[in-house]
């Protein structure tokens, strides 16, 4: 099976800068997006073979993740067992053989102000997936909003402490994995430097490279030696991040 996963900081926005087209020529079975930044209807994009699933953030215009899939799903569930419905961020569909979960993680915000709330959506996250693993294979894929290691951002030195690189977030992401998770990407790139999902808008960044990899696919440990592969679309704009996508046998 093949899974494409993009933040595309508002999708009414990326609608009008080729979204559409990579979505078919990408040909995934399940395309998963975040930060929406809508409400569900709000956008007219409703592709033939697909059905569509949205979690929404309360607040309009923020946040918000949404689930394409060839295949209805046997159940659906939006937050983390009753909690951290309001921000619009998980989403997560059942099939025979393994579930996908969809997820937006809440930045840090300067300063770490939200860091708090961060460490709590964090166990959460790690709690729901954890219960899921118990019953069969889970994907989470997303914005996980956190580069893991050092090679996963051009400047490592100066940005250690920084939201998405403070030890925190990085140790949350430390927890996950040993909790029996796979990042697909470093499993089958260990050492590839220089493999980015973000960049600033800032200083040219994107053009310099000067990234950060904070878009994930995570695997049940177990089904781990099912992947078959792990990209970055490096070459695709329309947002900030890129797509990631997996390829799987389940």
């Amino acid at each position: 099976m093949k899974f494409i996963s993009w933040n595309v900081n508002g999708f009414r926005a990326v609608l009008n800068k080729g979204f559409a087209e990579f979505f078919e020529s990408a040909g995934a079975d399940i395309f998963c997006i975040q930060e929406t930044k809508m409400q569900e209807g709000q956008a007219d994009f409703a592709p033939l073979g697909y059905s569509a699933f949205y979690h929404s953030a309360i607040k309009k215009g923020y946040s918000g993740v949404a689930t394409f899939c060839k295949r209805e799903p046997l159940s659906i569930e939006t937050g983390l067992g009753g909690f951290h419905a309001d921000e619009g961020r998980v989403l997560t569909l059942e099939y025979e053989s393994f579930y996908i979960v969809n997820c937006y993680t809440p930045n840090a915000q300067p300063e770490l102000k939200r860091l708090a709330y961060r460490m709590e959506f964090e166990d959460a996250l790690r709690g729901h997936l954890v219960k899921l693993k118990l019953k069969k294979p889970v994907i989470i894929c997303g914005d996980l909003n956190v580069a893991h290691e050092e090679i996963d951002l051009k400047n490592a030195k100066q940005n250690i402490g920084s939201p998405g690189f403070s030890y925190e977030e990085r140790g949350k992401l430390d927890e996950l994995l040993a909790a029996g998770f796979t990042d697909s990407f470093r499993l089958l790139y260990p050492e590839l430097a220089g493999a980015y999902s973000w960049w600033s808008y800032r200083s040219n960044a994107r053009a310099n490279n000067a990234g950060w990899r904070i878009d994930y696919f995570l695997v049940s440990s177990e089904a781990a030696d099912r992947i078959r592969s792990a990209e970055i679309y490096s070459d695709v704009y329309g947002s900030d991040h890129c797509p990631v996508g997996l390829e799987i046998e389940l």
